[in-house]
């Protein structure tokens, strides 16, 4: 459902064309993308850590890493911890074009004596969404885990469960609500005009909202961090390349829809030869 914009806003949806003409000078832009930048850059290095610290302990006790056992409430947070991060670190870049056009309107609205919330806010509702999903995705890591459906790097060792994520992955990026979705996070100026809020609450609500619409052309996707490794690296970044290729470049969507074709055939050979 759409939220009706603001009567009293200027940047409601009445004056969509207002919006194009927004932009950040060069120094708030370079200030907004080196924020982002330094929390996404943080979060790799926590990955990066993460990810040396699990190999290291395989190494030294193997036999103990594929021991099947209950976690802990500590494990169980470090897990959600891991999985916050490691979302801050695959999606907040994919969220500067739409952060920038929030905050390039909300200079302009504090030069015309309007208060607006700082664009910090509308990142913190973009985050907290992707966060409730880092609680969801910790939840299925341990249901998989109690399966001893799980390798030590956190890989399933099942080749139908394998098969099954690249074949619903590939299939999902055909689906109509993927590519609504996909349509709202690659139009920044007609979502800021349609879903804007004022103050830091509306902000914050801007931010989720644009969040669950990122959720809802990435969530199976990232069902593939079972599939390749969720402390994989190389794997990690490849998913967010393409989730930032998919949203930003021009040929993003037909790219999205011939890779959702590989993934579903890739995923079909992988059953078959299982089979």
């Amino acid at each position: 459902m759409v939220n009706r914009p603001d009567a009293t806003d200027p940047y409601a949806e009445s004056n969509p064309h207002a919006l194009r003409e927004v932009s950040l000078p060069r120094r708030d832009r370079i200030a907004t993308l080196v924020a982002l930048s330094g929390v996404t850059g943080l979060a790799w290095c926590y990955l990066f850590v993460t990810a040396a610290g699990m190999e290291a302990m395989g190494s030294a006790s193997p036999m103990a890493m594929l021991e099947v056992r209950a976690w802990t409430a500590s494990e169980f947070w470090m897990m959600f911890v891991m999985w916050a991060l490691m979302m801050v670190a695959m999606m907040l870049p994919s969220a500067a074009p739409m952060t920038l056009i929030y905050a390039a309107v909300a200079r302009k609205a504090r030069r015309e004596g309007t208060k607006l919330a700082p664009t910090a806010s509308f990142v913190a509702g973009y985050l907290a969404m992707w966060t409730a999903f880092s609680l969801a995705a910790t939840l299925v890591q341990w249901r998989l885990e109690q399966a001893a459906l799980l390798s030590p790097m956190m890989v399933t060792t099942s080749p139908a469960i394998g098969a099954g994520l690249l074949i619903a992955a590939g299939a999902y990026q055909l689906t109509p609500i993927k590519n609504a979705c996909l349509e709202h996070c690659r139009a920044p100026v007609q979502f800021i005009s349609r879903h804007w809020r004022s103050g830091a609450l509306g902000a914050f609500r801007m931010g989720l909202r644009h969040g669950a619409y990122c959720l809802g052309c990435c969530w199976v996707l990232m069902g593939l961090l079972f599939f390749g490794g969720v402390m994989n690296l190389l794997w990690i970044a490849a998913i967010t390349l393409f989730v930032l290729l998919e949203k930003v470049w021009p040929h993003g969507v037909l790219a999205g829809r011939i890779s959702g074709i590989a993934m579903a055939t890739m995923g079909s050979v992988v059953l078959a030869a299982w089979l």
